[in-house]
């Protein structure tokens, strides 16, 4: 069985050779090992609660239970902008007239922003292209929704995800070479790094300080405001399935989209119930799939398969059991994958 749960000391040589799998433009998972050892041991604290507010965040692998095989990673920055700024760019609308020229002009602009500032952010989603067949990459976003149904009062009300903004086709960033490349004089890759090492003093050093008109820039950096990287459009998809939408709020080093929403209104959060576990063996299945968790905090797992919930119970089978650490009576948390009916109680 393929499960998401939370990382552990050992699973760093892994997560090293993953975040080697990755492309430019993934800040917060990058193949540092100091960094990662950090990480692991930051979400071991939090899950503790033994981190300060600003730097409590959580870090799940996806293990292949068969072989031990770490195929993905993703993750929860708790509250984000509490100790740094948390930096974005909002697309706003400015109107330029004069009655007497009978010119009317409505352009957009770019003006720094902390909206965001205090809310969870997910964050750090990355599969294996060894793993991207279907259903694996919703499992693995997902689960930390499930996580976050779980363990409600650990979150605040609002959640935002920054996604990876639009790389042309030598890997470079319209947007990085038309604005940010004249005021940091690093090249895309080396700021982003000192970002993601929390390193963000010469964001409010050296960033432009006035608004920034696109109308002014070249038209693959105006195009690329808002756009989604190629590779994370799946990952775009599903997360507004969720119910996460583009609120005018874009990374300020690729102009990539910063979905939110408020975290009571996520699909998994409204969706997701509470039953009771029967374990035994499956005559047959259907189509129909679910997502089940355990109820654990510090042994948390999440896995997909097949079956729904029915009167108040759920089917599982011994090795998915043993995969997901529950035994018949326990507690666990189930999303159907099929979305209900909107005029469902």
């Amino acid at each position: 069985m393929i499960v998401v749960r939370c990382v552990q000391p050992g699973d760093v040589d892994a997560l090293v050779a993953l975040a080697h799998e990755t492309g430019p433009g993934l800040t917060t998972f990058k193949p540092d090992r100091d960094a990662l050892t950090a990480r692991v041991e930051r979400a071991r604290r939090t899950l503790a609660d033994e981190a300060e507010a600003f730097e409590a965040g959580y870090l799940f692998a996806m293990e292949d239970t068969a072989t031990g095989d770490i195929a993905g990673v993703c993750g929860i920055e708790t509250e984000v902008g509490l100790e740094q700024p948390f930096y974005n760019y909002r697309v706003s609308t400015v109107v330029h007239a004069s009655r007497d020229l009978g010119v009317w002009t409505k352009m957009s602009l770019l003006n720094i922003s902390h909206d965001l500032t205090g809310y969870a952010e997910v964050c750090s989603l990355f599969l294996s292209p060894r793993y991207r067949t279907a259903g694996v990459g919703g499992l693995l976003s997902r689960s930390r929704f499930m996580f976050m149904a779980q363990f409600r009062e650990r979150f605040p009300e609002r959640l935002c995800a920054e996604l990876r903004g639009h790389f042309d086709e030598s890997g470079a960033s319209p947007f990085w070479q038309a604005v940010g490349s004249h005021f940091y004089q690093i090249d895309f890759n080396a700021a982003d790094y000192l970002s993601s090492h929390g390193k963000k003093s010469f964001l409010a050093e050296l960033m432009p300080r006035y608004p920034v008109y696109l109308a002014m820039l070249p038209e693959d950096a105006q195009a690329a405001v808002g756009l989604t990287h190629r590779d994370t459009m799946p990952a775009r998809k599903m997360l507004e399935t969720e119910g996460l939408r583009y609120e005018n709020h874009v990374d300020i080093f690729d102009a990539g989209p910063v979905l939110e929403c408020h975290v009571a209104d996520l699909r998994t959060v409204r969706e997701s119930v509470l039953v009771t576990v029967r374990v035994g063996e499956r005559a047959e299945h259907g189509e129909a799939r679910s997502l089940v968790s355990n109820t654990s905090l510090d042994d948390f797992r999440c896995g997909a398969t097949f079956g729904v919930p029915e009167e108040g119970f759920f089917l599982l089978t011994p090795e998915e059991a043993a995969a997901l650490r529950v035994q018949a009576g326990d507690t666990v948390r189930v999303l159907a994958s099929k979305p209900r009916a909107k005029n469902a109680s």
